[in-house]
This record gives structure tokens, sequence and C-alpha cells, in this order.
């Protein structure tokens, strides 16, 4: 087994764009490689995925059990997994750290360091960094955004006696910049020229990194865990789950346990006024963006009339951050216009009043398919809530720190649906 994890000092740093160009050069060179993201991310992962071909697990140390995250470490090929924030940046418990999860799973760390801004103080931070947590190997250095010869010379200069190995060193690039929105980066099939921009980023790593010791480096130990491991459970047994721009949000491990549990799972499109499996006992909205396609979603009147026929045959609806929002009854967006929705919930909401709620959470279900159970969840978004109508309760849900934020989410029969992203079942925190 081999793995490393990407990470930097802080955000903003590079790793992204560093991951990207290393997923792709490894599959150029037919290195059989598997991507992960540490974290609780949907946008990047779709990056990763373009960039190797192959599906991107989440590793999140706060939110997904120690058997959970073992189970995702054993892969076939070099795992590589992009940090989320920095190193050593957690949850408000101060757990769940990249370095946390290098730790849990045997990884090797590649600190990606912005140098634009710095040259002989490259050294404190990374000794720094590296003594920081003893239990955490720095592996390698790749210093990123260097602006000539004479910039590398003064960062090896500062670097000189640290015994970490610089693997790698990449100039400024304008080209290799990402556009952005208000939840991260543009959604990947957005953007124009997608493939163009990986090459490239292949090309500069593949020159400038030596990808040679990237992958000695990665070499760990892993215990093959058990086959069997208790997941979050199936909204039934055969579930149609939405997938396009606006609803893109879906973490591949519970599909693939849902699956491991004998669910049949089937996709659909609503922007493409797709109506929900007709057999299907269940019907999952994920997250994604739907005040920038509320138009469209108001006006798909196949869409609209599948999911009332399958709330009214009965079948599970569940919907989560997005999916929660066209679940109500209207949708605000940011130019304030009010559109329909579904109307399975008595719900309005808003884009136009922006308020960003960003945390890790645990919930404990109140109503809906998972009452009694404690999962793990996670929220971010920036629409808000307008009005709320007489429903029951969804989750009573806490922060990392265990502090109470309150109620959140709403059931009304078969249909229910919150803000939260359900991770994983509630276990030790990591």
């Amino acid at each position: 087994m081999s793995g490393l994890l990407i990470a930097a000092p802080t955000s903003g740093s590079g790793k992204t764009t560093v991951t990207l160009g290393l997923l792709r050069a490894l599959r150029n060179q037919g290195i059989a490689v598997k991507p992960g993201k540490a974290g609780p991310d949907y946008i990047d992962p779709a990056f990763h995925k373009i960039a190797c071909g192959r599906e991107c697990l989440n590793f999140d140390p706060w939110a997904m059990r120690p058997e959970l995250l073992a189970a995702q470490g054993v892969v076939q090929g070099l795992l590589v997994i992009e940090a989320m924030m920095g190193l050593y940046d957690g949850a408000a418990d101060h757990t769940g750290s990249p370095a946390s999860l290098a730790r849990m799973l045997g990884l090797s760390v590649v600190l990606v360091v912005d140098c634009a801004r710095m040259s002989h103080s490259v050294g404190a931070l990374v000794r720094g960094y590296a003594a920081y947590d003893p239990h955490v190997t720095i592996a390698g250095l790749i210093l990123n955004r260097v602006g000539s010869a004479r910039h590398e010379s003064m960062l090896r200069a500062g670097l000189a006696g640290s015994g970490i190995p610089i693997v790698g060193v990449i100039p400024q690039d304008r080209q290799l910049g990402l556009p952005e929105r208000h939840l991260g980066l543009v959604q990947a099939g957005e953007i124009d020229g997608i493939e163009a921009f990986m090459e490239h980023a292949a090309d500069m790593v593949a020159r400038c990194c030596d990808i040679e010791s990237l992958t000695t480096l990665a070499e760990r130990d892993v215990a093959d865990p058990q086959n069997l491991l208790c997941r979050i459970p199936p909204l039934g047994s055969r579930i149609a789950v939405a997938r396009d721009e606006a609803f893109a949000f879906t973490y591949p491990h519970l599909v693939d346990g849902w699956r491991a549990d004998g669910a049949e799972i089937s996709w659909f499109s609503p922007l493409a006024d797709e109506a929900p499996d007709a057999s299907a006992d269940a019907v999952f909205l994920p997250g994604g963006y739907p005040e920038l396609h509320a138009g469209r979603l108001s006006q798909a009147g196949t869409f609209r009339h599948g999911m009332k026929e399958r709330a009214a045959s009965g079948a599970t609806i569940y919907g989560e951050c997005g999916g929660y929002m066209t679940l109500g009854e209207d949708l605000v967006d940011a130019s304030g216009t009010s559109h329909p929705m579904l109307g399975l919930l008595p719900l309005s909401t808003s884009f136009a009043a922006r308020k960003r709620h960003l945390g890790y959470r645990r919930v404990k279900a109140l109503a809906g398919p998972y009452t009694g159970m404690d999962l793990t969840a996670h929220e971010f978004h920036y629409s808000t809530i307008v009005r709320e109508g007489q429903a029951e309760r969804l989750f009573d849900a806490f922060d990392a720190a265990g502090e109470m934020v309150g109620p959140a989410g709403l059931c009304r029969g078969n249909v229910s649906g919150s803000y939260m992203h359900m991770i994983d079942l509630a276990g030790a925190a990591a």
C-alpha cells in the first residue's frame, strides 16, 4: 500500500492545483492512482475525478469513524489525498485535522508552501510545522509560486539543514488559477477548457517535481480492515438520487454503503426535467446549487410531477441542504425573485438574504428515516430560512464542541430534510 497527504500551512497555498497536476501526471505516466479529499468537501473531488479518471473518496477524520477511514484507505494503487485548510487546522474541539488523518492512515505528508511573499523565512515556517507534532512526518516539500532562480536559491538557503527534501519547485503561473464562487471553486463541469488546465498543471508538476521521489515517499504499511462495516442505512431498497449541476453534492461513501447493504441506486436529473424512477421507494435530493437554477427547477413539470407522485405513493423523500430548499414551497434567488419549489415541506428559503452557516454537527434524529440515530454531519450554506410552517423537527443539532445549535430540519409524514449533510454514524471523535 502507498499513500500521500498533500497539505499546506494555510488555505490558498496551491495544494488543489498541485494535487490535480500530480494526479494527472501520474495517470499520464501509467501509474495507478486513487484520489482522496480530506474533510467535508464535494467540489474538489469532482476535479480529482477529471484529473485521473477515478472516483474521489472523502476522508473526514472528525466526522468518520476510524473503521470507515481505514476501510476507505485500502485501495489499489497510489492513494493521493488532498488536505483541507492548514495541516493542523481542525474542528472547534481541536480534533479532525489533516495531521490527525495522516497519523491514523500512516500517510507521509508533502507540504506545499506558498513562497510568493517570503524567502529565508521559509526555513522557520517549515521547521515549526515539522516539530509541532513528532507523530506526523513531513516527508517532502513542494515550493510553490517561486518567482525566479534567485528566489529559489534564497529559499533553499533558508531550508538548508532542515532534513526535509525539496521534491518540487513550481514557478508562479497565472494559468494555474481556478474560478471560485460562494461555496468554493466553480464546479468542474462548468469550466470551459478544464482538460487544457489539467494537462497544463500535469506538465508543470512533471517538469518541476520529482515524481519518482514522491512515489517512494508514499510507501506505507496498513492493516486490511474487516469487510463488514456498519454504515448509515439506506433510505429504501430502490433509491432514486438526483444528480446534475444543481444537485451535485453526494458523498461516494454514502451511496457505496447503501449499495453494500443491498439497495439499488438509480439517477435522475431535475435540471433535465427528469422524474425519479417510478419504482423507487426512496428519493434522495442532495445538496448543490438550486439557488442558481431556481427558475429552471420551478418550470420542470416532469420532475415536479414525479416527485409529488413518489411522495403520494408513500416513498421516503429526503433532502439535504439544496435538496431541502427544493422540497420547500418557494426559493428566493439572489436577485430577490421568488420561485415556487415542490411544496412538500412548509419551508421558504432565500439566497437574497445571505448569511454564512458553517461547521461540523452531531445530530440526533427526532423523526424521519433515521429516527433515534446519532449521526455526524456538516453544514455549509449561505441561504437563510424565511419561514417554516407546522411540521415535526427532524434533528437536534450540536456543534463540534458539543454546544447545542438547536432544532434543525423538518419532517412531514414520509418527507423530511435539513441543511445537514450526513457523513457517518456518530462515534468517538478522532
